[in-house]
């Protein structure tokens, strides 16, 4: 059994890192976390505002087994991919990217007053690890906004309040919100009661969970454990969120760098096939 209303199950603290050709960025979870975020395996918050930080970018890299979602509140990032995509990702737009059975993409920042955003990596389950790479570009114009007595809620994909989102997630039916909470306001998520559910702190701090026991502030990710709500409470500061829910996939996951499969037959095979060339289905 579990509590109607969600309690904390994990503190995750963002810890600087590298990545890339030199982007400075904020890693909250990833390789090691895999069973506590299922179906979610990474998660990489980046916000500065110089260019030094970001700009040598993300060069060209392949993916096979996963999802990308990008999802900027400022900034300006070019991406270009094998399927012959090239786009720009502005404040407030997102990308949900299925690597599928192999893409090779490049993400170069461009030199802007401040780049604020994070990236989610989301797990495939084992039957739709090698579907066709698919380009999900999601515009800020397409993404729903709900005005609410106390808090506007951005619906980036998923279902809230009977309102649909900006994008359905074709293999994990994931939600992920933007909140952003007033000063002084409590707010409520229903969530399926099985469901993984955590939330990046953005700006500002809040109370969370059954009491508002626990204080939560930025850069910090707070995982939950089950259960059908989630309560959060701010007290003189405004605060802003992502709320990000999914359901596990409960498989067996063997993870090389950017690659995600199953097993580690089919992660050598896929590391066989970048080297001779037959990687791009």
């Amino acid at each position: 059994m579990y509590d109607t209303i969600r309690k904390i199950k994990r503190i995750v603290a963002g810890k600087p890192a590298i990545d890339g050709a030199g982007v400075k960025l904020i890693r909250i979870f990833g390789y090691n976390d895999t069973k506590d975020f299922d179906p979610f395996l990474l998660f990489d918050a980046f916000g500065s505002t110089n260019p030094a930080d970001y700009i040598k970018g993300f060069p060209w890299h392949p993916h096979r087994g996963i999802e990308t979602v990008t999802y900027l509140i400022d900034g300006n990032i070019e991406h270009s991919d094998s399927m012959g995509n090239k786009d720009n990702i502005l404040a407030g737009d997102c990308q949900w990217m299925t690597a599928g059975s192999g893409i090779i993409h490049q993400e170069m920042p461009l030199a802007t007053d401040g780049l604020l955003g994070a990236q989610l990596w989301i797990n495939l389950p084992a039957k739709h690890k090698m579907v066709l790479p698919a380009y999900g570009p999601i515009s800020r114009e397409d993404i729903p906004i709900i005005n609410e007595q106390n808090a506007n809620v951005r619906i980036i994909a998923g279902n809230y309040k009977g309102f649909r989102g900006a994008f359905e997630g074709k293999y994990v039916n994931a939600l992920y919100l933007d909140v952003e909470l007033n000063s002084s306001s409590e707010w409520t998520l229903e969530t399926e009661a099985e469901n993984t559910l955590f939330i990046y702190v953005v700006q500002g701090e809040a109370f969370v969970a059954k009491d508002y026991e626990h204080k939560i502030s930025v850069k910090n990710v707070i995982l939950f454990d089950k259960g059908e709500q989630f309560h959060i409470k701010t007290l003189d500061l405004p605060t802003r969120f992502l709320a990000i829910s999914g359901k596990p996939l409960n498989e067996p996951i063997s993870w090389g760098g950017p690659i995600v499969m199953n097993t580690r037959q089919e992660l050598a095979k896929a590391f066989l096939e970048l080297e001779d060339g037959t990687f791009i289905k």
